[in-house]
């Protein structure tokens, strides 16, 4: 069995989240979706839990990240081409995210980089060769 990752990340407005990610193509599994928390589908293997910040506190005993403040977690997400990091960051723009740096070649490796509404910190990049272990 492959390995799942589920990245639990709070949200201010699960609404205006959920149309986020899915601006950016992809989809929600509605199973795991409801008034408080939304499961955004990245791949086979990777989900991104939403949840309200009152949702997200049943997880933690500990604040939420003010992300104005404070880098909360920098999401790294390999992509099949240099065009599918710049399609990923055009649409995240689009949709209201931002950007802090710009695409960047270091020959093995091609990047770039969105931050989503809430401040969550997403690291894009396509290496022509996977690394060997």
């Amino acid at each position: 069995m492959n390995k799942q990752i589920f990245l639990n990340l709070p949200v201010a407005d699960l609404q205006k989240s959920k149309a986020f990610y899915q601006a950016l193509g992809y989809s929600l599994n509605p199973q795991f979706s409801g008034d408080e928390a939304a499961c955004v589908i990245i791949s086979e293997t990777i989900f991104v839990m939403l949840g309200t910040h009152a949702k997200f506190r049943e997880f933690t005993p500990k604040a939420v990240c003010d992300t104005t403040k404070a880098v909360e977690v920098l999401i790294n997400l390999t992509c099949e081409s240099r065009q599918e990091v710049d399609d990923l960051v055009a649409k995240a723009l689009a949709a209201g995210g931002s950007t802090y740096d710009k695409a960047e070649d270091l020959g093995f490796m091609y990047s770039h980089s969105f931050v989503d509404p809430d401040g969550h910190g997403w690291g894009l990049f396509h290496m022509p060769e996977s690394p060997q272990p």
